[in-house]
C-alpha cells in the first residue's frame, strides 16, 4: 500500500506532502501544485478541505528523501491521490 503524510507542518494537516514508495518516504515534486491537489490530500487524511495550496519548500522545507511525483493533476473530488492524473 502507498502511503501518504504532510510533513514539516505545525500539525498533522500542514505540511509538505511525501509519499512512502518502496519503504522510502519521498517529497511530492510538483510545479503546479494547486488547491484541486490540495483538496484530495486533505480529505485523503481526514483533514477536511484545504486552507491552502503553496510551493512546499518555501514554507516546509525541503524533504530527506527522494522527490517522485511529477505531476499530479487533481480536479479536487478524487477519493485519494492515486486516483488523479499523475504524470512522470
Amino acid at each position: 500500500a502507498v502511503e501518504l503524510r504532510l510533513a514539516g507542518g505545525s500539525s498533522p494537516c500542514a505540511g509538505r506532502v511525501e509519499v512512502k514508495l518502496q519503504g522510502r518516504w519521498g517529497s511530492v515534486g510538483d510545479d503546479i501544485w494547486d488547491m484541486e491537489d490540495a483538496e484530495v490530500v486533505c480529505q485523503q487524511l481526514g483533514c477536511g478541505s484545504a486552507a491552502g495550496a503553496y510551493p512546499a519548500h518555501q514554507l516546509f522545507g525541503e524533504g530527506d528523501g527522494p522527490v517522485s511525483l511529477a505531476i499530479v493533476d487533481c480536479k479536487g473530488s478524487e477519493s485519494t491521490l492515486w486516483d488523479c492524473e499523475i504524470r512522470g
